[in-house]
C-alpha cells in the first residue's frame, strides 16, 4: 500500500511505546488515526501529541472481543473505512513456563494473541468488503522468532502472533484480496513493556516470583538502552509501502534466522540469539 495520505489507520496499544509512535507517524503521513489502549491517561497523552484533528481515541481492552467489535463500529461509524490495521497492543509475562499459573497465561495470551485475533475478525472482513487496497500489521517480537529461557509465556504468545499473521497473509492471497499483511518483530525498543503489570486486570494478578523478577529486571534494563520507537514506526511505514511480510527492526537478526533454520533442519535445538 503505497499511498497513506487521506486514508484511515487503526492502532492498538496507542497509549505508549511503539503504538504511540505509530499513531504519530501515521498522522504525519496524512492518515486519520483511531488509537486504542486500555490506559486512558496514556491514550489522552497520545491524542494531545497527535492533535485532535483526525484522531479518534477509544479505551479498549483488546482481550475482550466485544470491546474490539465496538472499536470497529466506532471507526467505521466515524470515517466509513479502515485502510491500515496495526494490531500492536502487547504485554510481557516471563518466568519458567512450568511455574506459571493460568492467570499469567490468560493475561499474556489475551492481549498478545487474542488481541490480534479479535482485531482480524472485527476489521478484516469489512476491509475486504471495501474493495480497496489495505494492509494489516501485527506486532510479534524477536521473541516470536527465537526461543530463550525465562520467557516462555511471552514467547508462546509471540510465536502464535507470528503464526496468525502468516496464516492471515496466506488466506488473503488465496482469495485474491488486495489486503496485505506484515508481522513486526521488534528487538529491544524503549517502551514500557517491562512494566506490563500496570495494566493487568485485578482478576488476573499473581504473586511475583524470583524467576519473573529476574527476567523483568533484565528486560527493563535492556529496553532502557533500546531503539527509539519513532525509528520502529518509520520502519513499519517503509514495510507497508514495500509490501514486506517480515518487518525487522534490527537487520542483524537476518543472519540469526539463517543460523536458526540450519539448526532446525538438522533436528537440533537452536542456540540462543543475541537479543538487541
Amino acid at each position: 500500500m503505497k499511498q497513506l495520505d487521506g486514508k484511515v489507520a487503526v492502532v492498538t496499544g496507542a497509549g505508549s511505546g511503539i503504538g504511540r509512535a505509530l499513531a504519530r507517524r501515521l498522522a504525519a503521513e496524512g492518515m486519520r488515526v483511531a488509537g486504542a489502549d486500555v490506559d486512558a491517561a496514556g491514550l489522552a497523552d497520545t491524542a494531545e501529541l497527535v492533535g485532535a484533528d483526525g484522531f479518534l481515541g477509544r479505551v479498549v481492552d483488546v482481550a475482550d472481543a466485544g470491546q474490539v467489535d465496538a472499536l470497529a463500529d466506532a471507526v467505521y461509524g466515524t470515517w466509513g473505512q479502515v485502510d491500515l490495521l496495526c494490531n500492536n497492543a502487547g504485554v510481557f509475562v516471563g518466568g519458567y513456563l512450568w511455574d506459571r499459573p493460568a492467570a499469567d497465561l490468560e493475561f499474556v495470551l489475551g492481549v498478545n494473541l487474542w488481541g490480534i485475533l479479535h482485531g482480524i475478525r472485527s476489521f478484516v472482513p469489512r476491509m475486504i468488503a471495501q474493495g480497496t487496497e489495505g494492509h494489516v500489521v501485527n506486532t510479534s517480537s524477536v521473541a516470536g522468532l527465537f526461543g530463550a529461557p525465562f520467557g516462555g509465556p511471552y514467547a508462546v504468545s509471540k510465536f502464535a502472533a507470528f503464526a496468525a499473521t502468516e496464516a492471515l497473509a496466506n488466506d488473503l492471497a488465496a482469495v485474491g484480496s488486495s489486503i496485505g499483511a506484515s508481522v513486526l518483530c521488534p528487538g529491544m525498543i524503549r517502551t514500557e513493556i517491562a512494566a506490563s503489570d500496570r495494566n493487568r486486570p485485578e482478576a488476573l494478578r499473581t504473586p511475583l516470583t524470583d524467576d519473573q523478577r529476574f527476567v523483568t529486571e533484565y528486560l527493563a534494563g535492556a529496553v532502557a538502552g533500546g531503539m527509539d520507537p519513532a525509528e520502529v514506526a518509520a520502519t513499519v511505514v517503509d514495510g507497508v509501502r514495500d509490501g514486506r511480510f517480515l518487518i525487522l527492526t534490527h537487520p542483524e537478526y537476518r543472519d540469526e534466522l539463517t543460523t536458526r533454520a540450519a539448526a532446525l533442519a538438522d533436528g537440533q535445538l537452536p542456540g540462543l540469539a543475541n537479543f538487541v
